[in-house]
């Protein structure tokens, strides 16, 4: 699964998946951008993989903006001319055991625009790169919860449920340009946004949070192990793979 000489843009980059996942696709000779509207740490995670010999660049950039997406990905074509892999990792989860009534209209909005909309725009602006490369891939992280089941939030649920159509949609749009389009739903995974969910869960039930993290911890996948299924997707290995595809 070598990526030696691909560029990769990862959204999403600055924790969880999507940390796991730019440093791994270094490691593998990639070229990775990694965006998330956390510059600094970015920033400090592309010193990293810099400092270890791999090639890393990073961007400052809340997916939800049009203007600060269509910037990414024009400095990515000034700079490359073309990308191999669009790796779509950002999301938030709002909004945790909450009834309807319960959940605001900001905290609906917010989670739509950054897991849909934000995934929009980046596909947006990257697919004529994609096709530039000749054989691009575009992967878009869905979830377990709104595909095969509930969500612990309704705008969470809702909102992946949404990702996953996007990806089906875009499979046809894209295929005849040469782009490959997969969908990834992870499943209970050791992230800083699931266990903030099991938080939220212990809280709510009386438990002790503390127990219950830890409990978590021992059973939950891991960010790495994702990390491993979406660079094999981003490499020439894995042009046979279609559709949709489930992790632990």
């Amino acid at each position: 699964m070598d990526l030696s000489d691909k560029i990769i843009v990862v959204t999403g980059a600055a924790q969880g998946i999507g940390e796991a996942t730019a440093r791994l696709c270094a490691a593998r000779g990639a070229t990775v951008v990694l965006v998330d509207r956390q510059g600094e740490a970015v920033e400090r995670i592309a010193v990293d993989i810099r400092a270890t010999g791999g090639r890393a660049e990073s961007a400052a950039a809340d997916v939800r903006d049009e203007a600060a997406v269509a910037a990414i990905f024009a400095g990515v074509r000034e700079r490359h001319g073309r990308l191999d892999a669009l790796i779509c990792a950002a999301g938030v989860l709002r909004g945790a055991y909450e009834q309807p009534e319960e959940l605001s209209i900001d905290d609906w909005d917010l989670v739509l625009d950054v897991n849909v909309k934000g995934i929009f725009l980046c596909a947006k602006y990257a697919i004529a790169l994609l096709e530039a490369s000749g054989r691009g891939v575009l992967i878009l992280i869905s979830s377990g919860g709104g595909v095969r089941g509930p969500s612990s939030s309704l705008a969470y649920g809702a909102s992946k449920a949404g990702v996953h159509g996007l990806g089906l949609t875009l499979e046809g749009r894209l295929a005849p340009r040469g782009i490959r389009v997969n969908i990834v739903c992870p499943g209970q995974i050791a992230t800083e946004m699931k266990l903030g969910v099991i938080a939220v869960e212990a809280e709510r039930s009386g438990r002790a949070t503390a127990q219950a993290l830890d409990e978590a911890r021992q059973t939950l996948g891991t960010a790495d192990g994702v990390a491993k299924v979406l660079a094999f997707l981003a490499s020439p290995e894995a042009d046979y793979v279609r559709g949709t595809l489930f992790t632990r």
